[in-house]
């Protein structure tokens, strides 16, 4: 592991690079219900430890013009401890996934169910549905009647174009506005920014993290895994000049079908691109509000394609002097790499949210 932390003194979707075929072997692989070593070993007459619930739950999102679903992992002591309010951690997805991919192929609920067990701070964990809208409002609409004409992807299991398909993509406000206030008049949470955080995989480490700076009265951190937190400096499929904004370098490195998504939600332009840029959101937070920056943490995979843009935005927080949690691990773009990190993010997110 090469890891650091940088102190305050001192960016394709989940398949790039990764074909379907190969994440589904990824995701068969046997995983360990049990990500971190507990401190003891429970005595036969010992009672198994409570672990949380998870349930499914819609709303409707007026930045969508739709509803949509989401995922809640209730913590063990929701049920037990009917006064009691918790922080919110919300976990996003990757591109062509869905609001169960965190429970599905990340076994996220038998992650946070060990960690709690092994004496993590419990927080409510909501996952919701971020379509392929990169949780930016987009450069363009979109075609909502062709949408509505197609079906949506095949990966998305029994999907209606009136979940899928959403006349205004408005993907930053359906989250930081919409689905918070739907949690926090619906859960007990504990409906204030300190006790709120956000983490994300691919796409939705974008979104994690561009969340987090362009909404600082809303999060109080955020957390990265394998992030597009760099995207005009393309993959490795193939260099992109740092120099400049070159459309057809950025088309080539990500790939014809990639690029067709990309040009549609930032645009074709530099302007664009630079307004939604991850680096730059954190340089503008900091000129303004710098007391509302959040907590960063960031991780990739050494064989990542991505890993150019995770390694990008850390020199930008550098050269910022911003504090950043940083980390590299053996590990690609995979959920094998994704399943054995989240237990760290939510281990830093409890930590972070569990404020007085």
């Amino acid at each position: 592991m090469n890891g650091l932390v940088l102190p305050a003194t001192a960016m394709m979707w989940v398949g790039l690079s990764v074909s379907p075929a190969s994440q589904r072997h990824a995701e068969d692989q046997p995983v360990s219900r049990i990500q971190r070593q507990l401190p003891a070993t429970r005595s036969s007459n010992q009672q198994p430890a409570p672990s949380g619930v998870v349930v499914t739950d819609t709303f409707w999102s007026q930045a969508l013009g739709i509803r949509k679903r989401l995922l809640v992992w209730l913590p063990p002591s929701y049920a037990s401890q009917p006064g009691r309010r918790f922080p919110v951690a919300y976990y996003l997805h990757g591109a062509w996934g869905d609001e169960t991919n965190w429970t599905m192929q990340g076994r996220l609920d038998a992650t946070l169910d060990s960690l709690v067990a092994a004496g993590m701070p419990e927080m409510i964990v909501v996952m919701p549905d971020g379509d392929d809208g990169f949780y930016t409002t987009w450069n363009s609409l979109g075609d909502y009647a062709a949408c509505r004409r197609a079906s949506p992807p095949a990966r998305r299991d029994g999907e209606s174009v009136d979940t899928y398909c959403v006349p205004w993509p408005h993907y930053d406000d359906y989250i930081a506005r919409d689905l918070v206030a739907f949690v926090d008049r619906s859960y007990r949470s504990l409906a204030e920014r300190r006790h709120r955080g956000i983490a994300g995989l691919s796409m939705g480490g974008f979104g994690a993290v561009t969340l987090a700076l362009a909404y600082p009265d809303v999060f109080a951190a955020a957390a990265s895994h394998s992030g597009v937190l760099a995207p005009s400096r393309g993959t490795a499929r193939a260099p992109v000049p740092t120099d400049r904004f070159d459309p057809q370098s950025i088309r080539a490195s990500y790939g014809d079908g990639f690029w067709v998504g990309l040009a549609t939600i930032f645009g074709k332009d530099s302007v664009a691109w630079a307004a939604r840029d991850p680096g730059r959101l954190a340089a503008r937070l900091l000129s303004r509000t710098k007391d509302l920056m959040p907590a960063l943490r960031v991780d990739c995979g050494v064989d990542d394609p991505f890993l150019v843009q995770s390694r990008a935005f850390r020199d930008a927080a550098l050269a910022l002097a911003i504090p950043l949690n940083y980390a590299e691990h053996p590990g690609s773009h995979t959920w094998d790499y994704w399943r054995r990190q989240a237990a760290g993010s939510a281990e830093w997110l409890a930590r972070q949210l569990s404020v007085p």
